[in-house]
This record gives C-alpha cells, sequence and structure tokens, in this order.
C-alpha cells in the first residue's frame, strides 16, 4: 500500500542542522517529547511519530510483530474505518507513510501548512485506540506473508544478508530480521499485536516531530489539545543483550537460486551510544567514504573500473544504531573473476587502511565531500525531521544533530588508521557468501538490494 523514499531512509544516519536553526522542544504532561524545527522556505510541513520499539525489541516467536503492527495502523481505529487514515490526507493533498526499522517504527505526513491539525488528529487517534479488527488483520497477515517471499525469500542478496546477521550476532537483537522469520509470521495472531500495541504505542515511548513553515508555540498548542489527554502506559524497555566478545572470524554460504555469486564481509564496530572513545564512530564514518561513496573513491576506483575484479562494491556503516553494529564491505565478482578474487581485493584494502595514513589530499576531498553532502540534506524537510526522530529515539538526543558536522570534520588520517588497526581485525570478521544455485525457467532476478535492507518501507 504505503510505498515511496526507500532510498532516503538507507541514508538515515546523516545530516546535521546549522547552529542558526533553532529546533523548540517541549513534552507534556503524559511524556510525549514534541520537537519542531521551523523551516519556511516554503509553505508545507511534515508530521512524525516515532515510536521506541522496532525488531530490535523483539524475540524468539515474536519476531516481525512491530512491521506487522505498523501495517495494521492503516486498517481502522475505534472511529476511523480501515483505509480513512489515509483518505483524509489524500483528500487534503497530502501524503503520508510509515516504515519500521531495527529500533523505531515512524509514521509521517506531509501537508500544506495550514493542514497540521490534520495530522495531529488522526496520529492521535490511532495512538491509543486502533481497532485490530481479526479479518483485517488475517488479510494484513498475508501481505506482509508476501512481502516477505519477495523482498528476502526470492531475493538470494537479500537472504543471505539475512542469514549472515543470523550468524554474526549471537546474542544482539540485531540478528532479527526486521520483516520476522517465515515460521513466527505464520503462527502470529491479533492477540500478540493486541499486546504489542498496548505495550509500545503510548505517548511517553513516543516523539512528535515537526519540521516546515510552522509557528512553534502553534505546533505546541495543537500537540496539547490532541496528544495531551491520551494516557500514558507503564514502559518497560527489554533487557539488554550484550553481544559477547566474536573470538574468532565466521564464515556462511548460503546457496540459493541466483544469477551471480554474492559477498558480504562485516567486522563488529561501536555506535555512538557505547563507543570506547567518541571519535571512533565519526572515524567509521570518514573511513567509510574513503572507500565508498562516489566515482572517486578506492572500491569504484581501484576495484571496479580499475582491476575490474568486481563488478559492484560497497562500503556501509552506521554510528546511529540503539546498539552496536557492524562496518559492511561487499562485493560482485566481474564477469570471469571469483568470489575468493573480490574477498582478497577487499581485504587488502582493508589492510592498506589499517596500515598506511590516508594522504591529506585525498583525506580532504573525502571530508569536504562528506560534509558537503550532509549539508545538502537539509534541503529535505523529511529529511530534517527524520533526524531529529532518530536521534531521540535511539537515544542520542536531537542535540547531537547540531555538532555532526563538526566532529566529522574534526577527523585526523591517524583516526581512521586507529579505528581500523582496532576493529577491522580477523577475530572481528563475519564473511557471507552467496553460492549461485540453478534458477527455476519460471524465475527471474531480482534487483540487487542494498545492505541497510534491514530497514522496511510500506
Amino acid at each position: 500500500m504505503h510505498r515511496i523514499l526507500f532510498s532516503l531512509l538507507l541514508c538515515l544516519p546523516a545530516l546535521t542542522l546549522s547552529a542558526a536553526e533553532t529546533v523548540h522542544e517541549r513534552t507534556l504532561d503524559n511524556g510525549l517529547k514534541v520537537l519542531v524545527k521551523p523551516d519556511r522556505r516554503a509553505p508545507i510541513l511534515i508530521s512524525q511519530v516515532w515510536y521506541k520499539v522496532g525488531s530490535s525489541y523483539e524475540y524468539g516467536g515474536m519476531t516481525g510483530v512491530s512491521h506487522l503492527l505498523e501495517h495494521m495502523m492503516f486498517k481502522g481505529t475505534e472511529r476511523l474505518a480501515p483505509g480513512e487514515f489515509s483518505r483524509i490526507i489524500a483528500e487534503n493533498g497530502g501524503e503520508e507513510n510509515a516504515f519500521t526499522g531495527r529500533d523505531y517504527t515512524a509514521y509521517f505526513q506531509s501537508l500544506a501548512n495550514d493542514r497540521l491539525e490534520i495530522a495531529f488528529e488522526l496520529e492521535a487517534e490511532r495512538m491509543r485506540n486502533l481497532a485490530l479488527d481479526p479479518e483485517e488483520f488475517v488479510k494484513e497477515l498475508e501481505v506482509v506473508k508476501e512481502e516477505r517471499r519477495t523482498r528476502t525469500d526470492d531475493n538470494p542478496q537479500s537472504l543471505t544478508f539475512e542469514r549472515f546477521n543470523a550468524v554474526a550476532y549471537v546474542a544482539s537483537p540485531y540478528r532479527i530480521p526486521v520483516i520476522g522469520w517465515a515460521g513466527d509470521l505464520e503462527q502470529a495472531s491479533v492477540e500478540d499485536l493486541r499486546d504489542w500495541y498496548r505495550l509500545w504505542y503510548a505517548p511517553n515511548n513516543a516523539t512528535l516531530v515537526v519540521a516546515g513553515d510552522v509557528d512553534p508555540q502553534e505546533v505546541f498548542r495543537l500537540a496539547e489539545k490532541h496528544f495531551g489527554p491520551l494516557e500514558p502506559e507503564r514502559i518497560r524497555p527489554p533487557k539488554m543483550q550484550p553481544e559477547p566478545e566474536q573470538l574468532g572470524a565466521k564464515r556462511i554460504v548460503v546457496k540459493a537460486p541466483a544469477q551471480e555469486p554474492y559477498l558480504l564481509m562485516g567486522y563488529k564496530a561501536p555506535a555512538l551510544m557505547d563507543a570506547e572513545e567518541a571519535w571512533e564512530p565519526y572515524a567509521f564514518e570518514v573511513l567509510t567514504s574513503v572507500l565508498d561513496g562516489g566515482s572517486s573513491t578506492r572500491l569504484e576506483r581501484e576495484l571496479v573500473r580499475g582491476s575490474q575484479v568486481a563488478s559492484s562494491a560497497s562500503a556501509s556503516y552506521s554510528a546511529f544504531g540503539r546498539l552496536p553494529g557492524m562496518f559492511m564491505l561487499s562485493g560482485v565478482p566481474a564477469k570471469g573473476q571469483t568470489i575468493e578474487q573480490v574477498e582478497a581485493a577487499l581485504l587488502a584494502q582493508i589492510e592498506r587502511v589499517r596500515n598506511d595514513l590516508v594522504d591529506e589530499g585525498e583525506m580532504e576531498r573525502v571530508r569536504n565531500q562528506l560534509i558537503a553532502d550532509k549539508v545538502y540534506e537539509r534541503d529535505s524537510l523529511f529529511y530534517q525531521a527524520m533526524v531529529l526522530g532518530q536521534l531521540e529515539t535511539v537515544g542520542l538526543g536531537w542535540e547531537l544533530a547540531e555538532t555532526y558536522v563538526d566532529k566529522l570534520a574534526a577527523i585526523t588520517p591517524e583516526q581512521v588508521r586507529a579505528v581500523a588497526q582496532k576493529y577491522l581485525v580477523p577475530e572481528k570478521l563475519t564473511v557471507g557468501i552467496l553460492d549461485p544455485q540453478p534458477m527455476d525457467d519460471n524465475q527471474t532476478a531480482r534487483a540487487p538490494v542494498a545492505l541497510e535492507m534491514q530497514t522496511n518501507v510500506h
């Protein structure tokens, strides 16, 4: 039903806000935090509601429930018929959507700036009064099962990524796929969703973010009017499931029908929440841009165009997780090359950043490009609101957005090498290989997927 903006979600860990752009903050008596980011370049607004719950809050037998509940949030409330939420937004010239990730579930509307109250009225209604009709649940469960089949089971790269995560993480709930395990979806019930909704969908577990041509005081007044009467819930955050130290390299081979092999490599790496040194995640961000992010970066220049060992190669990392994650590399062999050659080429790139300093010219170019990308992203109202909502939801605080670029700019070549030497070691490495099996005549190749596919959109 709702399918847009996947590419935006892949860029979640980014953006800064200039010091001149003030974020206004207020917390209602029921615990709902409200953030307002005025931007008066056009008479429009984005309204987002972020809930602190996603697949990393789930457990065995209950995986996929956050995403499934997201689907049901469009299927009616005590006052709204199924689909009526979307119809009202459309009739007012707006767009709306939702997404589920590891650490959050979020809903948003894009509207003219004189229609904010409509979004608030609708979101407040479904925050505490969702219908969760059993017949609607049965229909939507089949939609989600089909989504899993098309986006994971029939997509060999996505399937490899899912199985890779399940092996790389021993205890961390980041091993749970956002879409949920197929067996868990088979036994999901509307009662599961009802419990999940009651536990997590409450004003004191949410952040309301509005960005656009709005008056902050008017936003606060409307928030108090529509969300203020909602009762808070007793929130019990799940116990931490610390990932034990990895004691050696891991390797998994996934045999699945596919046209070509695929390689994934992941090194356990800290996020901002747990880094031993505060600068380490920023150094990882710069390191990622040294390797990937444009035609002149190392993987593209040396592995794809230079040696032509890979038809594609990439690196990725997110500093903004609720829990520690991984620094990831991936690659697809070029025609006539092998997966072993791609793995050797990527490992050689890792050895290079472990042993040699990035020279100042390359460092300056990468730093400038990275910072420029973050600044340009401010042009998107959606993105401005998203950064605030994500930072607040994972527990880092929205204020981090105001210092992010400065901290990136301060990273030195020595710090880039230091994180490579400390974390990019065999003991922290997991390797996943897609071993392509023959495809049936009626099977077609799915489009390649990005590494951050754990984020779901619809």
